[in-house]
This record gives C-alpha cells, sequence and structure tokens, in this order.
C-alpha cells in the first residue's frame, strides 16, 4: 500500500505560511496524541525554523494515557513545551495563553520596558490535515468560526479568529508533506483518518490495523472480537469478525469489503480502545 496525497493547495498554504510568520508570536503546532511524531510535518521545522512554539497533542481522549504521558516527557527533554488536549470537550485549552505567555516571557518583558502597550498574543495553528485545528479553533473562541469536518482538507485558505483579549489565532490549511519516506508514517495517518479513504486500499488498512492491535492491543482485540485466541491467518480472522458482526454477502459468505471498512471505523470510533500507534524515538530504542 503506496500512500501519498499532496493535493494543490498545500503547496500554496506552504508558502502562505512562510509569508505571514513575520506577523506571529507563536507557533501552535497541533498534532495526533495517538501518533505524535508520525503527525508532525517535518517541514514545518524548516518553515517556522526560530519562532517560539507549543506542541499541542490533540484528541488525547483517543490516545493511550501513559503513552500520552511518555511524549511529554520526551518533548520536555528536546526543550520543545507541550500539552496533551482534548479540543472536542475543551480539556486542557485553558493552559493554553498561561503556558504561551511563559514561553514568551523574555520578548513581552522587551516590550513592556519599552513601553509598548500589551496586546494579545498572536498565534499561527499548523499542522496536517484531519488533526482538529478547527475543532479546537471553535472550541478556543467559543462560537463556530472554523469549518469543520470528518475528512481531511476542509479548511483551504487563511483566517484570523479573536478568542477575547489575549489571544488572536491565525489559522491554516493542513499541510502534508510531498513524500513520506517511511510508508509506516504513511499507515498510521491513514489509520487515523488524515488521508483521504478514496485513496486508499481498505483491506490492505484493515490488515494493518489488525496487526497493530494483535501486536500492542491483543487483549482489546479480543475482548471486541470475542476471540479465545487471535489466529495467525488472516483470512480465519476476516472471517471471525465477519461472521460475528454479520457482515455477510450473498449465500452467507463473509464480505469482507464491508469487514475492512468496519475494523477502520471501530478503530477511529475508540470502540477498540484508546491506543497510541508509536512510542518516543528512546523508548522504541530501548
Amino acid at each position: 500500500m503506496t500512500i501519498q496525497w499532496f493535493p494543490g493547495h498545500m503547496a500554496k498554504a506552504r508558502r502562505e505560511v512562510t509569508e505571514k510568520l513575520k506577523l506571529v508570536d507563536i507557533i501552535y503546532e497541533l498534532v495526533d496524541a495517538r501518533l505524535p511524531l508520525s503527525s508532525r510535518n517535518p517541514m514545518i521545522d524548516e518553515i517556522i525554523q526560530h519562532k517560539p512554539r507549543l506542541v499541542l497533542l490533540n484528541k488525547a481522549d483517543m490516545a493511550d494515557p501513559q503513552k500520552t504521558a511518555l511524549w511529554l516527557e520526551y518533548f520536555s527533554s528536546k526543550g520543545i513545551n507541550a500539552l496533551a488536549i482534548n479540543s472536542q470537550a475543551g480539556e486542557g485549552l485553558k493552559q493554553i495563553v498561561g503556558t504561551s505567555k511563559v514561553i514568551l516571557k523574555d520578548k513581552l518583558d522587551r516590550l513592556k520596558a519599552k513601553g509598548v502597550k500589551p496586546r494579545a498574543i498572536r498565534a499561527m495553528i499548523v499542522g496536517i490535515p484531519n488533526v482538529g485545528k478547527s475543532t479546537f479553533i471553535n472550541r478556543l473562541a467559543k462560537k463556530n468560526i472554523a469549518k469543520t469536518g470528518n475528512m481531511p482538507g476542509v479548511t483551504k485558505s487563511q483566517q484570523w479568529i479573536k478568542v477575547g483579549k489575549e489571544l488572536e489565532l491565525l489559522d491554516t490549511p493542513g499541510i502534508l508533506w510531498p513524500k513520506f519516506e517511511d510508508q509506516e508514517i504513511g499507515k498510521r495517518l491513514a489509520a487515523t483518518g488524515a488521508i483521504k479513504d478514496t485513496l486508499l486500499n481498505q483491506q490492505d488498512l484493515a490488515v494493518f490495523v489488525l496487526r497493530f492491535m494483535e501486536s500492542e492491543y491483543p487483549d482489546t482485540l479480543k475482548e471486541r472480537f470475542k476471540l479465545d485466541e487471535i489466529p495467525e491467518d488472516l483470512v480465519e480472522l476476516f472471517d471471525h469478525i465477519g461472521r460475528y458482526r454479520g457482515v455477510l454477502g450473498s449465500g452467507g459468505s463473509i464480505d469482507y469489503d464491508k469487514t475492512a471498512e468496519l475494523i477502520v471505523r471501530e478503530l477511529r470510533a475508540v470502540k477498540l480502545g484508546r491506543f497510541t500507534f508509536e512510542l518516543p524515538p528512546e523508548e522504541e530504542t530501548e
């Protein structure tokens, strides 16, 4: 399964982000807490360079909490400020302005010393598609300003949004990098919905999900589909799930396409439990 997706508006967005950097004080980089490294765009480091940033691990309610704690430690060890948040429920959002002030303390102190009147912090939001930027903005602004959708590529342009008196946000379209050097990253992103499903083979994706669950969360997989043991043979596993969930075609045969869609859908809906696809690099090495 080879995955590539880089629509034209993303190339334009990269140029626009570069141009608007001088207008903002800080970057809010949204990543998916279930895959904090795979959902970071490598181009972002190159684009924002030394601009202060705050990494926000969104969808923390869907991620494995123990592994999220490891990721927060990892970012801290790299000198990167990070918070775990749940934009849907608004959890963790109250810490953002205070943490931003700490990050920007030197700059704010210099402006105050020069007699510059305090103003709202200006932040640019960046992140890959479907990481929850629009939901984050709407929850922070306490009104539906940004378009939301459960598919990648909803935001197509930049817009300024006021959040009370202390914060102004510049939203940007989701930007994926032009080429995935590691196809495992592509599969993780596809599994969480960061890439349009129409570009993917759902059976291949379901196989990836099942192998991941078998390796990292076997008890959850067994409990969800009432398995005594997980069959080594994938066809046998598909057959069991299809039969157990009644996903049958003509003549009572298993509908493998619909079974695959069911597996992926349940993973995304957290019906297979809270999970995290990857550990920090040091942890994986250990």
